[in-house]
C-alpha cells in the first residue's frame, strides 16, 4: 500500500524537453516510475530518448490521458507558465498534479488551488516549491533521491524539501510507506491534515512523522487533527528554532510574527497532542525509531 502514487500509477511530464524536466524524468525512470508521456505543445508528435526508453511527448494533458490513461502529471514549467500548466491539467481532470517548480507568484498558486476547488477538486495538488512525493520500491513523482532509503512501515509528511531527504536518510533501515514533500509556499494544494488523514487510512503505515517549519499555523491546525482523527503515533520535527521574529527564512511561508507561527509554539501544540517533537532531525528519528521499537 501507499498514499497518492504507486507502481500502477500512469505518470507524465509536463516541461519533460526542458533541461530539468530531462534531467529528473531520467531519474524518475529510473527508479522505476511508469512515466507514459511528456507534454510540450510545441514539441508533439517527436519522442524523448531515456538510456533506451523512448517517452513520446503530446501537445497537452488531455491528450496524453486519452492516449495513455495518464493519472498523475510532474509539472517542470517555469514560473512564469506554470499556472497555465496546472489549470490544463485540473481541465483535463487528472487526479494528481505534483507541482515541483519553485518561484510561482502567491497570486498564480492561489489562483490555481481555487479553480481546483471550483471544479470539485478531481486534481489533488501537491507543491508548489515541493521535492514531490516518492513510493519506495514502486514510483517516484518528484525530485527525491530514490536511492537513499527503501520500502517500510514509516509514512512522512514534510513542509521542507532537503529535511525529507535528511529523515528518510536517517531512517533508512526501516523504511517509508510513502514520502510526501508538501512544500512551504503559503499557499499550497496537499497539506500536513491531508497526508495524516492518508497514512491513517493506510493499512501499511504504522507510524507518521511530520515535518513542520516556522510561519503559518499549519502545523497547530495538524496538531488538532490528530488529536481528534489519528491513532497512529505521530512524530514530529519543526525546523526553525534559532529564527529571528520578524524574518523571512527560506521558503516564502516560513515568516515569524509574534508568538504566532515560532517553531515553540508549534511544538507545544504537537506535544499537546501527544506527538513526540524532537530538536533535530537526528533526535526526531532517534524519538520514531524508539516508538516503533515499543
Amino acid at each position: 500500500m501507499a498514499i497518492f502514487l504507486n507502481k500502477e500509477s500512469k505518470v507524465i511530464v509536463q516541461g519533460m524537453t526542458g533541461s530539468t524536466g530531462m534531467k529528473h524524468t531520467k531519474l524518475m525512470l529510473a527508479d522505476g516510475t511508469n512515466i507514459v508521456g511528456g507534454v510540450n505543445p510545441r514539441k508533439a508528435g517527436t519522442s524523448v530518448d531515456f538510456d533506451g526508453t523512448s517517452v513520446p511527448v503530446f501537445g497537452s494533458v488531455a491528450e496524453a490521458m486519452e492516449k495513455t490513461g495518464a493519472d498523475v502529471s510532474v509539472v517542470f514549467v517555469p514560473p512564469a507558465f506554470a499556472k497555465a500548466a496546472v489549470v490544463e491539467a485540473i481541465d483535463a481532470e487528472i487526479g494528481l498534479a505534483v507541482v515541483i517548480t519553485e518561484g510561482i507568484a502567491v497570486h498564480d498558486s492561489a489562483a490555481f488551488w481555487a479553480y481546483a476547488s471550483s471544479k470539485g477538486n478531481k486534481t489533488r495538488i501537491i507543491g508548489p516549491n515541493c521535492p514531490g512525493l516518492i513510493t519506495p520500491g514502486q514510483s517516484n513523482a518528484g525530485i527525491i533521491p530514490g536511492d537513499i532509503t527503501k520500502p517500510g512501515r514509516i509514512g512522512l509528511v514534510s513542509k521542507s524539501g532537503t529535511l525529507t531527504y535528511q529523515m528518510m536518510y536517517e531512517l533508512r533501515d526501516i523504511g517509508f510507506s510513502s514520502a510526501v514533500g508538501i512544500g512551504g509556499d503559503p499557499v499550497i494544494g496537499t497539506t500536513h491534515i491531508d497526508a495524516l488523514k492518508a497514512f491513517e487510512a493506510d493499512p501499511d503505515t504504522d507510524l507518521i512523522v511530520m515535518i513542520g517549519e516556522i510561519g503559518g499555523d499549519a502545523e497547530e491546525r495538524a496538531a488538532d487533527f490528530i488529536k481528534a482523527h489519528v491513532t497512529k503515533p505521530v512524530v514530529g520535527y519543526v525546523a526553525g528554532f534559532t529564527a529571528p521574529e520578524g524574518k523571512t527564512m527560506g521558503h516564502a511561508g516560513a515568516i515569524v510574527s509574534g508568538s504566532s507561527g515560532t517553531a515553540a509554539a508549534k511544538k507545544e501544540a504537537l506535544e499537546a497532542a501527544g506527538v513526540k517533537v524532537g530538536k533535530t532531525p537526528t533526535e526526531t528519528a532517534e524519538l520514531a525509531r524508539a516508538v516503533l521499537a515499543g
